[in-house]
């Protein structure tokens, strides 16, 4: 896993190594930079294979063509060998130059070919043509800007590092990230950068300035019939077992997350099943959260003879959550991000890779949101007139939420605040006026919104399920696993999400994922190969307590920043940033926003954004 750079036609040329080194937790292995004319690739590589043989930017043999990459591609073993039935010569074991051959020979044709996680930008200087790509579903990262050139990165973090580089703050990411914890791609903080949306490729053409994004990969439309239950866990079975399998190839110490549940159970089952030697195993005991996963945890690594390993997590206090919140590129306010910062860093002193069950719940069905369809909430002439009398202004915004029916309601449901202007969840209740202006309150979610509806109309099981992906599952979930490891130089696979995964699970109607309960087809897959430790007990998250962190540990920390609202962030409103504190502070407003906002404060303060 790595961190990489790319800066075509830019004057930040200058920069370049500033640039690079904030990328230094991704990649700490070795840094380097390729420079010819007025292009320049820079790499910082985390060292996974072929530790001697892999360095990058890598060129052909020609020269012609160089390629900084960041990720894992799992078939790299199998593209080889089509590779060389074509006449293609290798001279390292990497998948890196697996990947700069294919595209040798395929050109952006071969991207269809890769399973696995990845962004890379490939140079063809003779052309003085740049071709980048992001994976499927976003697992790995890709920012770029045509601002005077091309600069492309893996995360936001060095255009910071680029002198005079706009730092103007986009305040539609600001809106979505208001809304929904994060922003969604394409945007991000800074107004001049945009991110590469999963299963994008980007191509500049430097002699002509022109910039071209295509998507390669689109989310299927929803199965109208599936295979019988027993036949489609088989088939699951036979998938996940080659898809772990296919994602132990490591020349570094590699273990698994061990959580207790399901998802992360099952993971260590296929490993174990796979051979995996020695299999260690990591889970880690918060004391704070209220709720100790580890027997379950314990129970799977004793059926399996794992080296098993619960951590004890230390304190997360109020320098805990400055130090986590300073590692982002950009806000996210994901609470489980804190966490698993701390878990990534302990598990770090012992292994550089780790497998994971991320992915599971999005995938497979398991959230309770995944039921609440539309048509549970039809209109009628009561509500109508209800959200008449609320417009009106002759009943309170309070009473908004209960005048709503079908996609209107999910909506709402859906986010922290967006465009009403008489509920308890609007922005403008938050953001001046010029920043709500600016922000297109009307566009709030539109990404969520917009993927929803493309699968038929209508916001039933299988069009809220996919709806996720590109949202809440690659730009939350994804984000906060990669920035939490890649902090602490971990990198973590994803199986779950592997390409045979993902069309498998996308070819099942909803249905077969949610009944007879949630999760179905994975969780009949636990009851045949686990312990009952992890399936026959509730579902439990992965994230801090935060009522008890705010009136405790983070207390100080959080009235100090509040009452820098109007110096860090003169577009919010600070009497409503006060008051949502104290409210949160009794148990009566939401905890979520509140910290959506803390986060954005602690992260201003790092940051010269205007």
């Amino acid at each position: 896993m790595c961190g990489i750079l790319a800066l075509i036609g830019t004057p930040w040329q200058h920069c370049a190594d500033a640039a690079l080194a904030s990328l230094h937790a991704r990649g700490p292995d070795a840094q380097s930079i390729w420079r010819h004319d007025d292009a320049l690739l820079g790499h910082s590589r985390l060292s996974v294979i072929d530790l001697a043989g892999g360095a990058q930017p890598m060129a052909s043999d020609d020269g012609r063509h160089v390629l900084a990459y960041n990720g894992e591609i799992y078939n790299f073993a199998a593209l080889r060998d089509e590779l060389e039935l074509l006449g293609h010569r290798f001279h390292t074991r990497s998948d890196t130059e697996v990947l700069l051959h294919a595209l040798l020979a395929w050109g952006p044709a071969a991207i269809e070919k890769l399973d696995g996680m990845f962004a890379f930008a490939f140079w063809d200087k003779q052309a003085r043509r740049l071709l980048a790509a992001r994976d499927r579903l976003g697992i790995k990262p890709l920012f770029y800007s045509t601002n005077r050139g091309i600069a492309l990165a893996s995360t936001l973090a060095p255009f910071f590092a680029l002198d005079g580089f706009p730092r103007q703050l986009d305040f539609e990411a600001l809106r979505d990230y208001l809304a929904f914890q994060t922003p969604l791609a394409p945007h991000c903080f800074l107004r001049a950068v945009r991110q590469l949306p999963p299963a994008h490729t980007l191509e500049w053409d430097a002699a002509q300035g022109r910039l071209t994004i295509t998507q390669y990969w689109s989310i299927p439309q929803p199965a109208t019939q599936g295979m019988a239950p027993d036949e489609a866990v088989a088939r699951l079975d036979g998938i996940l077992r080659e898809a772990v399998a296919s994602q132990l190839v490591a020349d570094v110490p590699l273990g698994a997350f061990l959580s207790g549940g399901i998802d992360s159970s099952l993971m260590v089952h296929y490993m174990a099943e796979a051979g995996a030697r020695p299999l260690r195993t990591y889970s880690m005991r918060f004391a704070e959260a209220g709720y100790d996963e580890s027997p379950a945890a314990l129970a799977v690594a004793q059926r399996y003879g794992t080296a098993h390993q619960v951590i004890e997590a230390p304190a997360i206090g109020a320098d805990e959550l400055q130090q986590a919140v300073a590692a982002l590129d950009q806000p996210l306010a994901d609470p489980a991000y804190v966490t698993t910062v701390a878990l990534a860093r302990e598990t770090r002193r012992h292994v550089t890779v780790a497998i994971s069950g991320d992915g599971g719940d999005e995938l497979f069905g398991g959230y309770a949101r995944f039921t609440d369809t539309e048509d549970r909430h039809s209109d009628g002439l009561g509500r109508r007139l209800l959200r008449a009398l609320i417009a009106h202004r002759l009943l309170p915004g309070a009473l908004l939420r209960r005048s709503l029916a079908g996609q209107d309601l999910l909506f709402y449901r859906r986010v922290e605040l967006g465009p009403w202007q008489v509920s308890r969840k609007s922005l403008a209740a938050y953001l001046a006026p010029p920043a709500l202006a600016a922000c297109r309150p009307e566009a709030t979610l539109a990404r969520w919104r917009e993927l929803a509806a493309s699968f038929g109309g209508r916001l039933d099981s299988a069009s809220l399920m996919r709806a996720d992906l590109w949202t809440y599952l690659s730009e939350n979930c994804l984000t906060k696993t990669d920035r939490a490891s890649m902090e602490h130089s971990l990198e973590v696979r994803v199986p779950l999400l592997a390409n045979a995964v993902l069309d498998f699970a996308l070819a099942q109607p909803a249905s077969s994922h949610l009944r007879p309960t949630s999760k179905a087809l994975l969780t009949a897959l636990a009851r045949q190969k686990l312990p009952s430790a992890v399936w026959d007990r509730p579902k439990h998250g992965f994230s801090v307590p935060l009522s008890a962190y705010f009136n405790g540990a983070w207390r100080a920390l959080c009235e100090r920043t509040i009452a820098r609202t109007r110096e860090l962030a003169p577009f919010l409103r600070e009497e409503a940033v006060r008051a949502l504190w104290r409210s949160a502070l009794a148990g009566r407003g939401s905890r979520r926003l509140i910290y959506t906002i803390i986060v954005l404060l602690l992260w201003l303060e790092r940051h010269d954004v205007c």
